[in-house]
């Protein structure tokens, strides 16, 4: 059996560092877990790449 993961999530993200925290903890408590989260940073100037940073590395279904 492979351990791919069975659904990718491709989060496109331009400063809305007000707003991933909310995005990505509703995505990690669902109790469906075979899945990857994609995140792709287009260049942001505020918090969000930190934000983005820290969460991928406490979860590694997050590819940041």
């Amino acid at each position: 059996m492979s351990n791919k993961p069975l659904i990718s999530i491709i989060i496109p993200v331009y400063n809305k560092a007000r707003y991933i925290k909310k995005c990505l903890n509703s995505l990690l408590n669902q109790s469906f877990t075979n899945f990857e989260i994609v995140i792709v940073n287009d260049g942001s100037t505020d918090n969000s790449g930190m934000l983005l940073e820290t969460y991928a590395a406490e979860d590694s279904r997050i590819v940041y």
